[in-house]
């Protein structure tokens, strides 16, 4: 199955049309936006975007595992992991993308 991306250049083109606003400062304004982001997650703040989803950190438990080159024992500690929460309408929006 071929994969179908939309690009940070792309999404700037699409929003280009609609706003009064050059493409440049498109580009830095969806850049503080995921800096903005990142900075909370980073914090351990939960980001939430109603319509869209919620961004957090959960932590995974350490455990034992195999490195899969050598096969060699390691033990894994607890470590955050960024995960995303689909909201509603964008739940709603997708269900029937792939059918």
């Amino acid at each position: 199955m071929p994969v179908n991306k939309l690009t940070k250049a792309e999404i700037i083109e699409n929003i280009y049309p609609h706003v009064k606003v050059s493409k440049k400062n498109i580009h830095r304004i969806i850049d503080l936006f995921f800096q903005e982001l990142k900075e909370g997650l980073v914090r351990d703040q939960v980001i939430e975007l109603r319509g869209f989803g919620t961004f957090e950190i959960k932590t995974r438990k350490g455990r034992k595992a195999r490195n899969p080159k050598t096969g060699e024992a390691v033990t894994v500690r607890d470590h955050g992991v960024a995960t995303f929460r689909p909201g509603r309408e964008l739940k709603n929006k997708v269900w029937t993308t792939r059918q």
